[in-house]
C-alpha cells in the first residue's frame, strides 16, 4: 500500500509526519512511500533527501491525498483536507476526538478509518507508539530554553571576580514526561529545582533527577495513576485550596515557574493564581505548557508572550515542538513507523486493522464507517495498581524496648539452637573420623561460619567489591593445590588441577573487577 505524508496546512507547523529515515523502515514493511513537495523543508528535509530514501515525491496535495491507501499527519485534518478523504482509506494523525464530533462523523460517513494518535493507550507495549509522551518530552526541555531566553541572570550559580551570582530556583508543577524533561533540563543547567505533583508514587523519580519534591502536609488518599492511565486524577477542592497555599508561600522566592499540569480532553486546572504572579520578583518567567487548554496560570494568553505589570514574563506558546522541528519530527515519524508496524504483522505491505488489538482499537476513532470514539479501556493496564499500604503503628519507647528484647531472645535461641546441633555433629564424625581429619575438618567448619558471619552481615551494595578482594585473596588455595599436585594419587592431581583452574579463574576475576569499579570513578 502507499503511505503518504502531505504537506501541514497549520501556520506555523514545522514538523513532518515522514522522514526520509522512517520512510526507508516503513518500506521493509512492504509499503511504498509518497509524499508532497515540500513537506519536509521546514523541518530541514528535502525532497532531494526523499527520493534518495525510494519516496516518490508528488507536486500537490490533492495528488498526494489520491494516491495514497494511508495519509500520515500530525496536525488534524482542515476542512479542506476531510473533504479529500475517501472511502477504504486510513488516516493517522492527531485528531482531538474529543471536541471533534462533526469530523469524526464526516469521517465515518465517508468510510476513512481514522487513528487518533493522542488516544494510544499508555500501557508498555505502546510505549513505542506514544506520540504524547514524544511531544511533552520535548516540550518540556523547550521550555525551560525559552524560559531561559527570558530570564536576566544565569541558571546556574557564579562566584567570580565581577559579583556573586545567585541560582536561579524552578518550579515544575507536574511531574508528567513534560515536567520529568523539565526537570531533568533545569537540574542539568544548574538551577535549583523543585517539583510538586500530585501523585505521590513521583517522588521518587523527581528526586532521582536531582530535584526536590514539593511534599503537601494533607490527609488525603491519592488516586493511584494506574487506574487512570498514567495520569493524575483531579484532586478535591479541600486538596486544591491546600496546594494554592503551597504555591503562595513559595512564589516569592521562585524565579522560573514551569506550569504543565494537563490531562487530556479535560480544560487545564488554574494552579498559578493572579496573586501568586504578582508576589513573584521582577524578571520572573512562567512558561505554562497548559495554554492551548486554558492554561494553569490565570494571566496566560494563548500563543502569546506577556509582561505584567511587576515584570513577570509569562509565555503560553503552544507550539514548543513545532521549534524543534528537526528532532520533533523524528521521534513522531517512529511512532508512526511503529504504528504502521503493529498495522502490517505479516510485513508484507497489507495493513490489517485488528480492533481486537488493545492499541490499534484504543486509538481507532472511525472504523467500517461507524464513529468508535470513546474506546473501551484496555485489557491490560499500563502499571499494576499499587496495593494499599497501611501505615506503621507507631511504637512507644516501652514497646520498642520490649521488642528490641524479644528480637534478642529469639537471635539467641537460634544461636544457641545451631552451635548445640553443630557440637552434636562434630562429636558423631570424632567418634568415627581418625585425628588427623578431625584436625582439618574443625579448621573447615569453622572457616565456613566464620565467612558466614562476615560475608551475611555485609550490605547488599557492597557486596561486589568485597567479593573482587576476597576471590584476589583467594591464590592461598593454588600454594595449596600446588603442593598436592605432584603427589602420586590420580584422584589427588585431579582435584589438585582442578582447584587450581577454578581459583585462577576467581583471582584473575576478581582483579578484573576491581580493575573495573576502579575506572568508574576515573576521569575519561
Amino acid at each position: 500500500m502507499k503511505i503518504g505524508a502531505p504537506k501541514e496546512t497549520y501556520d506555523g507547523e514545522n514538523r513532518v509526519a515522514m522522514t526520509p529515515e522512517s520512510a526507508i523502515q516503513i518500506q521493509k514493511l512492504g509499503h511504498d512511500c509518497v509524499i508532497e513537495a515540500g513537506a519536509g523543508a521546514q523541518a530541514g528535509f528535502s525532497d532531494k533527501d526523499y527520493k534518495e530514501a525510494g519516496v516518490e515525491v508528488v507536486k500537490t496535495a490533492v495528488a498526494l491525498w489520491k494516491a495514497a491507501d494511508v495519509v500520515v499527519k500530525v496536525r488534524q485534518p482542515d476542512v479542506t483536507e476531510t473533504r479529500r478523504m475517501r472511502e477504504g482509506q486510513t488516516l493517522i494523525s492527531f485528531f482531538n476526538p474529543a471536541a471533534n464530533d462533526k469530523m469524526m462523523e464526516s469521517a465515518a460517513k465517508k468510510g476513512t478509518n481514522v487513528i487518533a494518535m493522542e488516544m494510544v493507550p499508555r500501557i508498555s507495549r505502546a510505549q513505542k507508539m506514544d506520540a504524547l509522551s514524544s511531544m511533552a518530552n520535548i516540550a518540556g526541555y523547550r521550555a525551560v530554553i525559552e524560559a531561559g531566553n527570558n530570564f536576566g541572570r544565569f541558571f546556574t550559580g557564579q562566584v567570580t571576580a565581577a559579583g556573586k551570582v545567585p541560582p536561579a530556583k524552578v518550579l515544575v508543577i507536574g511531574a508528567g514526561v513534560a515536567g520529568l524533561a523539565a526537570i531533568g533540563t533545569a537540574t542539568s543547567l544548574g538551577a535549583i529545582t523543585y517539583a510538586f505533583d500530585v501523585r505521590p508514587e513521583v517522588a521518587e523519580q523527581i528526586e532521582s533527577m536531582g530535584a526536590e519534591f514539593v511534599f503537601l502536609e494533607f490527609e488525603e488518599s491519592s488516586q493511584d495513576s494506574a487506574a487512570t492511565g498514567g495520569y493524575a486524577a483531579p484532586s478535591s477542592p479541600e486538596f486544591r485550596e491546600k496546594q494554592l497555599e503551597k504555591f503562595r508561600e513559595m512564589a516569592p522566592d521562585i524565579d522560573i515557574a514551569i506550569c504543565t499540569a494537563l490531562i487530556p480532553n479535560r480544560e487545564a486546572p488554574e494552579l498559578w493564581t493572579e496573586d501568586m504572579v504578582a508576589a513573584m520578583k521582577p524578571g520572573s518567567v512562567i512558561v505554562d505548557l497548559a495554554a492551548e487548554k486554558g492554561g494553569n496560570c490565570k494571566l496566560t494568553v494563548m500563543d502569546q508572550k506577556i509582561v505584567t505589570d511587576n515584570g513577570v514574563t509569562i509565555v503560553g506558546y503552544t507550539d514548543f515542538p513545532s521549534r524543534m522541528g528537526a528532532q520533533a519530527s523524528t521521534l513522531y515519524s517512529n511512532n508512526i513507523r511503529h504504528m504502521l508496524t503493529d498495522l502490517t504483522p505479516e510485513k508484507d505491505g497489507v495493513i490489517q486493522h485488528d480492533m481486537e488489538d488493545d492499541v490499534i482499537r484504543g486509538a481507532t476513532v472511525t472504523y467500517d464507517k461507524e464513529v468508535t470514539y470513546p474506546p473501551p479501556p484496555p485489557k491490560v493496564a499500563a502499571i499494576a495498581a499499587a496495593p494499599k499500604k497501611e501505615k506503621p503503628k507507631e511504637l512507644t519507647a516501652e514497646e520498642k524496648r520490649a521488642q528490641e528484647v524479644a528480637e534478642f531472645k529469639q537471635q539467641t535461641k537460634t544461636q544457641v539452637t545451631l552451635i548445640a546441633v553443630g557440637a552434636a555433629v562434630l562429636l558423631a564424625v570424632g567418634l568415627a573420623a581418625p585425628a588427623s581429619f578431625m584436625q582439618h575438618f574443625i579448621v573447615f567448619v569453622l572457616a565456613v561460619f566464620v565467612g558466614f558471619q562476615v560475608i551475611w552481615g555485609v550490605a547488599h551494595s557492597l557486596h561486589t567489591p568485597l567479593m573482587a578482594v576476597t576471590n584476589a585473596i583467594s591464590s592461598i588455595i593454588i600454594l595449596g593445590a600446588l603442593t598436592q599436585i605432584w603427589s602420586g594419587s590420580g584422584l589427588v592431581i585431579l582435584l589438585a588441577a582442578l582447584s587450581v583452574f577454578m581459583t585462577g579463574i576467581n583471582i584473575f576475576g576478581g582483579f578484573l573487577v576491581t580493575r573495573r569499579m576502579l575506572a568508574m570513578f576515573q576521569k575519561s
